[in-house]
């Protein structure tokens, strides 16, 4: 058995979770790397680096995909938990399929939430561990015509600030990640792309994960990536929920981006 120390990343398939998963074997750690998606490429890339890859595809937004991943890990201690699975979804709420928004509650939320505590577990009873959530900075902002979404990284925020005090008397660090728009599938897989944000210059993802990482191997509460995104934050909290909703509906109402 390897000697090495493993880490498991969720939404590993390309973006921000295949960048994670890329710093994470540079350090070393043998990987565990998950999406619903195929892994062709990803686990093409990573196997060069010298550590061992196991792909699983499953369906994180249950309990029993999440089992799945974790009986991956072949009964080895998990040392790092990059939990970066998520989805979006855009366009009008009253518009979308429940099953499409029930989905995005279940990846993002029940799904992360049921990962991490059986991780966390583990990691608590041998008071050693780091874990990584990416939230979003859509979490402090009222997200008219991405009310799910970004109602979902409200919650993933909070949690990850609530969890980490928790156990703050122990070894194991909580970090979260809050990207803003990011140059990723996300906005083509949230049916946004005719939007002002789907169109705009996004953050290069390998730039957003190490900021990530590096926050995590510090040990830090929370990193928001970029200045214009902690500009946002900053603004969105003097402004109030109404405003910031408004602000929010020039940069995601469908066709937005035509104009």
């Amino acid at each position: 058995m390897s000697q090495r120390k493993l880490a498991i990343v969720t939404g590993a398939s390309t973006g921000i979770g295949l960048e994670l998963a890329k710093l994470a074997a540079q350090d070393g750690y043998d990987l565990v790397i998950a999406a619903d998606t195929p892994l062709v490429d990803a686990s093409a890339s990573l196997k060069g680096m010298g550590v061992e890859v196991t792909n699983v595809e499953a369906d994180l937004s249950t309990f029993e995909g999440v089992d799945q991943l974790l009986s991956a890990a072949g009964g080895r201690q998990v040392d790092a938990l990059l939990a970066n699975a998520g989805h979006g979804l855009g366009r009008a709420f009253l518009e979308q399929d429940p099953a499409e928004w029930r989905h995005v509650i279940d990846t993002n939320i029940t799904g992360t939430l049921y990962l991490i505590q059986k991780v966390a577990q583990q990691m608590v009873a041998r008071d050693e561990g780091r874990i990584l959530i990416t939230g979003s900075i859509a979490g402090h902002i009222a997200g008219a015509f991405q009310a799910v979404y970004n109602g979902s990284k409200a919650f993933i925020d909070s949690f990850s600030d609530a969890l980490g005090n928790e156990l703050k008397e122990t070894n194991v660090t909580v970090t979260c990640l809050k990207p803003g728009a990011t140059e990723t599938e996300f906005f083509e897989r949230a049916g946004m792309e005719d939007t002002k944000v789907g169109t705009s210059k996004k953050d290069d993802p390998a730039d957003v994960a190490k900021t990530g990482y590096e926050a995590m191997m510090k040990g830090e509460r929370s990193v928001v990536h970029g200045l214009m995104n902690k500009l946002q934050v900053a603004g969105a909290k003097v402004l109030g929920g109404g405003v910031a909703a408004e602000m929010h509906r020039d940069m995601a109402e469908p066709g937005s981006g035509k104009e």
